[in-house]
């Protein structure tokens, strides 16, 4: 095992405060729209996101900003729907702010992934069942996510 792995996160989510667990991750995290696929067949949600580690950010002795290739997702998904997403621009960037879920009336959940410039993909499942999976190894990049507050 090299030192970049023992760094890896590797999580799986089955209930909203799995959740809010992956959200604080996936914060701040770039995707492209060529980077997001809808496996209906599967009934499998994916999206390989350029994530910034607030995990390494956070330490006092670490001197580089740094993200990793991070594979999350979404099974048991029936349906997709997006808002203020621009599918034809398949290469322009999309900063994820967070991922919530909401349980409804008729047995299935509603995850909502919300982006930078109010655009929103809505998964709906019949489970909550996400994971989380670092890929690769880690770059360094000189940008740190700056929220106003």
């Amino acid at each position: 095992m090299n030192s970049d792995d023992k760094y890896k996160i590797n999580l799986i989510g089955k209930n909203q405060d799995d959740l809010r667990i992956i959200s604080a991750y996936l914060q701040d995290s770039i995707v492209t729209v060529k980077d997001i696929v809808f496996l209906k067949q599967n009934r499998t949600f994916v999206m390989i996101v350029n994530r910034f580690m607030w995990e390494d950010a956070e330490k006092i002795d670490s001197r580089k900003n740094k993200r990793i290739r991070c594979a999350v997702k979404f099974e048991e998904v029936i349906k997709v729907e997006s808002i203020n997403i621009n599918q034809k621009n398949k290469n322009k960037p999309m900063e994820c702010l967070a991922i919530e879920c909401s349980a409804s009336n008729d047995q299935t959940y509603k995850t909502m992934i919300f982006f930078a410039g109010n655009g929103i993909i809505a998964l709906i499942s019949e489970t909550i069942e996400i994971v989380l999976q670092d890929l690769g190894k880690s770059w360094s990049t000189k940008h740190i996510p700056r929220h106003k507050i």
